[in-house]
């Protein structure tokens, strides 16, 4: 974007904020915000209203004050204090915060004339069964396809507030017992339980025993089994072992075969049934690299094989270091799949060991078109130019200036100064939803220039038409940081970067659900380690939030995770995902693979598509630092081989745009 329109842009908005939030003024103004919105939800009651009257009733965060405190206690709410409300704060995310917080009261209360005033839809499904419902009290009728298929057709437990739907459609008959089994039957291959018990409740006689036994199967299969022995030979009971034995697989592929041999001559099993039970058994012994692994897959019908069996196939066959075999496997693949990059790099792979050098050769020219781990490590194969082909966002001062306006996107910036995130987020993305995609994509390069990257990324990486706009998808933040620590801690800051994007995409509060904290997701109990070591300050997990900590901390950790694999980059990055132990247990079995090999047999999908990721996004950022980054094949020593970072005058990739490219480095 050229500077003369940021240069506009800022003064724009600098001219839309009222003069009581300018500069010296905001920083009071803030506080006094933080002051009343805490007084809204505590003793004494209307205390905000003292700290209310000290902001200027321009301030973008104004409704929130008066919202926290109407919600603090929702059943005095009073119809008068909503509308008034709503009049007041029009098409904002307050207003509707508000008007959902009064439909579950209303609903509560039952005044279901009143919710159905005021409702104007959800996409929350408690609510919107509670519209069903209020349909329902005043003498309506509801139909499952137009009404509620909707919410019926997914595969989780439905709230209470579904109950006076589901009632009512069982009574009409529209809502059958053929439905409940679609159901029961979705959720169990989804393997939750509690939704298949929720279901199961609607049925009677016969048909509630046989759904009730696809609960027990789920939730404690081994007992199920040996139940089973006594229950009879009908299509719904082996469903139930079907279901059963496919999750047990998941969590022991041993004992699931076991269970298998023992249940399989009892029963007359339909061939979809078997094949779900031997599709489970093989590709989770394959996922264990069990000793029967191949046969359990080579023994598959075809009607029981998909794209997961079949990569399967290549990477048990890669670990045995059966080329042939690999090739036959690479030939099963899907179209989808063989068009995919990634196989096309292993295909050439795979040539290349049975000496087919012209048909490697050209599966990695195809490969090498895109910037993605297999594109890059195919153009280093045969020594070409690395393809990335750069994009920009072309500038639009008017619609820019609109977007420094829109009053959804003021306030959201406006929490990002208080380091609300989560306030912030949720702001932006009502914003979004006004917006068309073009000035979705404006916006996402106004949140990078104001340095909210997260935003950017999110935004830019999930739309097929900015999937190159690198700049902004892959940001150079704090880098006089990133490079001061990643110095320190003796790392490539390329790889810091790449690390702090594969785990966080930038956002600063982010955390994971292992208690993983800030940009470069680090365990409290890690950190506190870290910075024992390093003589570095730090208290609790929440420090972790502080971005420039997390950094000195997360790059010191990259460093040990290092040095406890002769220094290299990718072993260090899946130690970072899956952690050391693993990461031991899977070099002691495979050690001896080529380092490509080894990432592609990788048991965890996460932890594979993790290295393969952060690789990738190596050589992007390495590439936006420096212009020409170090070949990816130079970040990847074989297993045992001491890894050191190239000196400053090691050969680097040269890049090139050789053709658009949809580039998959998201």
């Amino acid at each position: 974007m050229p500077r003369a329109c940021l240069f506009f842009l800022g003064l724009l908005v600098a001219t839309l904020l009222p003069q009581s939030v300018r500069a010296a003024d905001r920083t009071e103004q803030r506080n006094t915000f933080r002051a009343a919105l805490a007084a809204a939800t505590r003793p004494p009651e209307g205390a905000w209203k003292r700290y209310a009257a000290e902001l200027d009733a321009s301030y973008p965060l104004y409704p929130y004050i008066e919202l926290a405190a109407l919600r603090e206690k929702p059943q005095r709410l009073r119809r008068e204090d909503v509308e008034r409300f709503l009049a007041r704060w029009p098409d904002t995310l307050p207003a509707r915060d508000l008007r959902e917080t009064w439909l579950r009261e209303l609903a509560r209360r039952e005044d279901w004339a009143t919710f159905r005033a005021f409702d104007q839809g959800s996409k929350d499904t408690g609510l919107r069964c509670d519209a069903l419902h209020a349909r329902l009290a005043g003498g309506d009728t509801i139909a499952f396809e137009a009404d509620f298929s909707g919410i019926w057709n997914g595969d989780r437990a439905l709230p209470e507030s579904c109950d006076a739907a589901i009632a009512a459609l069982r009574a009409s008959g529209t809502l059958d017992d053929a439905r409940v089994w679609e159901r029961i039957e979705r959720a169990a291959a989804a393997g939750r339980a509690d939704a298949v018990a929720q279901a199961a409740a609607l049925l009677s006689g016969a048909a509630r025993t046989d759904a009730d036994r696809v609960t027990a199967a789920l939730r404690d299969p081994v007992a199920t089994f040996a139940k089973a022995k006594n229950w009879p030979d009908t299509a719904r009971a082996r469903d139930a072992l079907a279901f059963g034995l496919a999750r047990h697989a998941r969590r022991n592929s041993g004992a699931a075969e076991t269970a298998w041999a023992d249940l399989e001559p009892r029963f007359q099993w339909s061939e979809a049934q078997k094949n779900r039970i031997l599709h489970a058994i093989a590709l989770y012994r394959a996922t264990s690299y069990a000793p029967d692994a191949t046969a359990r897959l080579d023994a598959l019908p075809a009607s029981a094989d998909d794209d997961a069996t079949r990569e399967w196939r290549v990477r048990t066959a890669l670990v045995a270091r059966d080329f042939p075999r690999a090739l036959a496997a690479l030939d099963r693949l899907s179209d989808t799949q063989k068009a995919d990059p990634q196989w096309q790099y292993l295909r050439g792979r795979v040539l290349m060991k049975l000496d087919r050098d012209a048909e490697a050769r050209a599966a990695f020219e195809q490969a090498a078109r895109e910037a993605t781990f297999s594109g890059f490590l195919a153009a280093d194969w045969i020594d070409r130019p690395y393809s990335i082909c750069p994009d920009t966002l072309a500038a639009d001062a008017a619609a820019e200036a609109a977007l420094a306006a829109q009053p959804d996107l003021v306030r959201a910036f406006e929490f990002r100064a208080l380091s609300m995130h989560a306030e912030a987020r949720r702001e932006w993305n009502f914003a979004m939803e006004k917006l068309d995609p073009r000035m979705r994509r404006l916006a996402a390069d106004h949140a990078y220039r104001q340095g909210w990257y997260d935003r950017a990324v999110f935004a830019l990486s999930a739309d097929p038409e900015t999937r190159r706009v690198y700049e902004q998808r892959f940001p150079l933040g704090m880098e006089k940081q990133v490079r001061r620590e990643a110095k320190a801690a003796g790392i490539d800051p390329a790889w810091a970067y790449a690390i702090i994007r594969a785990e966080s995409a930038w956002m600063t509060d982010a955390r994971s659900h292992a208690n993983a904290y800030g940009l470069m997701q680090l365990l409290p109990s890690t950190a506190r380690q870290v910075a024992k070591a390093a003589k570095l300050r730090y208290g609790n997990a929440n420090d972790l939030l502080d971005p420039a900590l997390n950094i000195q901390l997360g790059t010191r950790h990259l460093a040990e995770m290092a040095a406890v694999f002769d220094g290299s980059p990718w072993l260090a990055s899946a130690a970072y995902n899956a952690g050391a132990g693993a990461v031991r247990r899977w070099r002691d079995a495979r050690g001896s693979l080529e380092p490509d090999f080894f990432i592609e047999t990788i048991p965890y999908k996460e932890t594979r598509e993790y290295v393969a990721r952060v690789l990738a996004f190596s050589v992007i950022y390495d590439w936006r630092m420096n212009e020409r980054p170090l070949p990816l094949s130079s970040r990847m020593p074989r297993i045992g081989q001491p890894w050191r970072a190239p000196p400053p005058d090691a050969p680097r990739k040269p890049v090139v745009c050789a053709a658009p490219a949809a580039d998959a480095a998201s």
